[in-house]
């Protein structure tokens, strides 16, 4: 064989450390991140927000304490940042059931199922959050 009809095929192998900041990584790699980092958040705030709830409700005056501090804008933004949480890993879970049953495992479905999952997760977001700081 001639050595013009032998084409080098690309060689893929593991990216070293140092090239990290420049691989590109398709979006559905991101939504399993967050998927992922999302879960770890809703897990271990867990334990302090059924230790709040558990305090809202013994009595009506932790209730109105707990209600003074919820006002607070930066228990707003802890609270739509387990918001985000709790529906992104929601939206990517059942992203990721429907791949189990062998749908969107195309190239481009995985791109559209994981886009769908990032928009509708932050357009329920911002609703939380309009709600939240009181716009309607």
């Amino acid at each position: 064989m001639s050595e013009a009809a032998k084409k080098s095929r690309p060689q893929f192998s593991n990216i070293h450390v140092t090239q990290i900041m420049k691989y590109r990584m398709p979006l559905a790699a991101w939504v399993s991140i967050l998927h992922r980092i999302s879960g770890v958040l809703m897990f271990l705030l867990l334990p302090f927000v059924l230790y709040l709830l558990e305090q809202s409700l013994t009595s009506e005056s932790t209730f109105a304490t707990l209600h003074g501090i919820v006002a607070h804008p930066i228990t707003k933004l802890i609270i739509l940042a387990l918001s985000w949480a709790y529906l992104h890993h929601f939206l990517a879970g059942i992203r990721h059931l429907f791949m189990d049953v062998h749908m969107f495992l195309s190239k481009d479905g995985s791109r559209h199922s994981a886009f769908s999952v990032l928009a509708v997760s932050l357009v329920l977001t911002l609703v939380v959050a309009l709600k939240l700081f009181g716009a309607f």
